[in-house]
């Protein structure tokens, strides 16, 4: 009984542990801080671009490594987050390496509710924050379109589809109102359920390598049109 005591309450000392240190760095602030520390200042000329984004951006880097090599490109995605969590580590992340441009990526995980439930207006809200943060800093803007979901693999049933097309709107209507660049993903990946078919990403989330091929050329001129304005 007494090595019981002693095990249950190792345990609950081990779990108590893990949530502070979650509580403490709920915004994930530690993931990049290394790689931003040993990241020089952009060389004169340089357009470099960060990515700022969830398991979708950082997925990218990891399936396709070859469209990021030989370019002046940040991935600063972490898998998972929401808009309050990246808003929080927009500054670290984004604005204190100085890019010429931000692509931001969001708003999925917000719908799904991964760090509790969000309305509409709420996402928009965090994502024009950060919107704000960058153009106050010089930074130009990319906001992107979330991707279509019909359903969330790991939390089935919240019928996101309506949302996002609902979430988009907002964005593409933010981005005309505020010069931002708008980039349309949605439209080009979308399928006749308003959700992303399995050619482009298997769990209808993640994209795949077909689906980051999509997605590419889209970001790409996004990014030469922001450098442009």
């Amino acid at each position: 009984m007494k090595k019981f005591k002693i095990f249950m309450f190792a345990t609950l000392l081990s779990t108590f542990a893990a949530n502070y240190g979650f509580a403490q760095d709920w915004p994930n602030l530690a993931e990049f801080q290394e790689a931003n520390a040993a990241l020089e200042a952009p060389k004169q000329g340089e357009d470099r671009v960060v990515f700022m984004g969830n398991s979708i951006t950082i997925g990218w880097i990891n399936s396709r490594p070859e469209f990021f090599e030989g370019k002046p490109w940040v991935n600063r995605g972490i898998s998972g987050q929401t808009t309050p969590q990246m808003l929080v580590r927009f500054r670290q992340d984004v604005i204190d390496l100085h890019p010429k441009v931000v692509v931001l990526l969001a708003g999925t995980n917000d719908i799904a509710g991964n760090t509790g439930p969000s309305t509409i207006p709420m996402i928009m809200d965090n994502i024009k924050g950060m919107a704000e943060m960058a153009h106050a800093n010089g930074i130009k803007v990319i906001l992107s379109s979330t991707l279509p979901a019909y359903d969330y693999p790991w939390r089935t049933g919240l019928e996101p589809a309506p949302k996002i097309i609902e979430l988009n709107k907002m964005i593409k209507t933010y981005c005309e109102e505020k010069g931002h660049t708008y980039l349309d993903y949605f439209s080009a990946m979308v399928d006749d359920r308003n959700g992303l078919p399995k050619k482009y990403a298997e769990d209808e989330v993640h994209p795949t390598v077909a689906g980051y091929k999509v997605m590419e050329p889209l970001v790409e001129a996004a990014i030469a049109k922001s450098l442009n304005k």
